[in-house]
């Protein structure tokens, strides 16, 4: 071990000395600048899926549960038959149900506002033989027998059909599901790309600056203490991308929130409300983009470090 006059190891000394003066990587150069404007990009791609995958989770199972408190029953019209006397036998059918709490009965021109959405506007649907609903709510913590109801239906009324939504509950689901799973493999796409964006960031701030890596080296200076410059370096510049990125995210959030409540009771409005929700997410969503913004930090800062100890072990 090299030891200078004071008995201390010339590398720790080297240390001390540098560690005051400018820094090995000039925090203001160009591709200092690009690597955060990449950190930044990526972070808001990264918290963008984030939220959006909350949204559309909290959207679904809100969905989920709203169907679970309620089955519909269909009247379609019937040749020879009156429809409003078959809705009424209907209406007496579900109430007669142990475990039923309330019977609504839509009318015709809510049932044809329902289907504006998918229709349009200014469609005459006189003559369309459109079915009739009767939405049946649950009595909460009960099990009506809807195998009972169903017969009951099919023997006394005339075109009649019992939906206990369980094939939408599925599809609500399977949907969410998806895309949690999409999202997470986007997002692990993203942060390989952020990673790999620092690793020929760092490799070319280490071709840059080769001379004092090597003068470094020749005084002493540990490995160590020149991955600890480079990682302090890095973290900082995907600190810095990820608040932007992460804010950015948070506004159009908030932008989008804004703009979705200027579309209430739209048909447009009402589409977008039924797949991702108000756009108005809570804590948890605000959370994740905090942690997104920790993490492309943290994922930026070990990745230089890393970068630094294999270069050096490959004596650049």
């Amino acid at each position: 071990m090299v030891v200078n006059d004071r008995g201390q190891p010339a590398g720790r000394r080297a240390e001390t000395l540098i560690r005051p003066a400018a820094p090995i990587v000039p925090s203001g150069s160009i591709a200092g600048r690009s690597l955060m404007a990449v950190v930044a990009i990526m972070t808001f791609l990264v918290a963008l899926t984030a939220g959006g995958v909350l949204l559309i989770a909290g959207a679904a199972a809100d969905w989920g549960s709203q169907i679970a408190r309620e089955v519909t029953i269909q009247v379609r019209p019937v040749e020879g038959r009156d429809v409003e006397a078959e809705i009424a036998k209907a209406v007496v059918a579900a109430r007669a149900t142990e475990g039923i709490s309330d019977v609504q009965v839509y009318s015709r021109e809510e049932t044809e506002r329902m289907l504006v959405p998918w229709l349009g506007e200014g469609l005459d649907m006189g003559d369309l033989p459109i079915p009739r609903l009767i939405v049946v709510k649950i009595t909460p913590g009960s099990l009506p027998d809807f195998a009972t109801l169903k017969k009951t239906l099919a023997e006394t009324v005339a075109g009649a059909s019992l939906d206990d939504h369980r094939f939408w509950i599925a599809r609500l689901a399977a949907m969410a599901r998806a895309m949690v799973l999409a999202g997470l493999a986007i997002l692990v796409l993203m942060v390989v790309a952020t990673a790999l964006s620092v690793v020929f960031a760092t490799r070319g701030a280490m071709a840059g600056n080769k001379d004092v890596v090597e003068v470094l080296h020749f005084v002493g200076a540990h490995d160590s203490f020149i991955a600890n410059e480079f990682q302090r370096h890095f973290l900082w510049l995907g600190l810095k991308g990820g608040l932007i990125g992460g804010g950015a995210a948070a506004l159009t959030f908030l932008f989008a929130h804004m703009l979705a409540s200027r579309f209430t009771a739209t048909a447009a409005g009402d589409q977008m409300e039924a797949l991702f929700g108000s756009f108005n997410m809570d804590w948890r969503g605000y959370a994740a983009i905090a942690a997104a913004v920790v993490l492309i930090a943290i994922i930026t800062g070990v990745t230089s470090r890393m970068t630094v100890h294999r270069v050096l072990r490959g004596h650049i």
